[in-house]
């Protein structure tokens, strides 16, 4: 087994797949912190239906019942050379906010030196006319915990006496699971390939395991681990 890459510079010399780190990782806050104040109608997600990271913050969006306090567009599906464009179309649209065609003009605006993948999910600042985030990880804690005063649900994702333990699953997780399909997927050599599925199966009987006997990861309530898990799952 030998291909070509789809993504250059994220392969190893090796043929692994090496994912790209966030670019872009600001915080919304309640207490003034940062330089984003949670606010009703400030800030707009970026999604794609085709996209399993993304997919993680508009479940949280909806569960959180915040669809009227932090607005959504959905690219178009089909990818060409120039990446994610905003098209109407079934299950997406136009950019209503800021007019882009293509979303790595978010990118471009909130950095203009940027030079890495354009990726959804993509968090907005409609004040200060950049990203906040590009952090799927960091939108959800965000979305789960800095606009609970413009929600009346009761959702807790991230349940302060479990913190410490949906950390490690995550990472767990993470790393065998949600970024292992990929690893088995863009892998472009045979031990590359191997390595990655013998990991990605090991961990799917061990979560397994734990789900034998209860019907979420953590118990009777699902946490942000377990739609981590089930947007790569589906």
């Amino acid at each position: 087994m030998s291909k070509q890459p789809q993504f250059p510079d994220e392969q190893s010399s090796e043929g692994a797949f090496t994912r790209q780190g966030d670019a872009f990782r600001e915080w919304v806050t309640t207490d003034g912190s940062s330089k984003h104040p949670a606010a009703r109608g400030r800030y707009h997600l970026y999604v794609s239906w085709a996209c399993p990271w993304a997919h993680r913050t508009i479940i949280v969006r909806k569960l959180k019942r915040l669809e009227d306090v932090i607005g959504m567009t959905v690219v178009d599906p089909i990818r060409d050379d120039r990446g994610w464009a905003f098209r109407d179309g079934p299950g997406h649209s136009t950019d209503p906010v800021n007019g882009f065609q293509f979303l790595s003009a978010a990118y471009q605006a909130s950095d203009p030196a940027y030079r890495g993948r354009v990726t959804v999910p993509v968090l907005w600042d409609r004040e200060t006319c950049r990203i906040v985030s590009n952090s799927d990880d960091d939108i959800m804690r965000m979305f789960n915990m800095a606009f609970n005063r413009f929600t009346d649900s009761a959702v807790d994702l991230y349940p302060v006496n479990l913190r410490q333990e949906i950390d490690h699953l995550n990472d767990d997780i993470y790393e065998q699971v949600n970024d292992g399909v990929y690893r088995a997927g863009f892998a472009t050599t045979q031990p590359a390939y191997e390595q990655a599925v013998r990991r990605l199966f090991g961990a799917l009987d061990e979560l397994e395991l734990r789900l034998h006997s209860q019907r979420y990861l953590f118990g009777i309530n699902p946490v942000e681990t377990d739609w981590r898990l089930f947007v790569t799952l589906i």
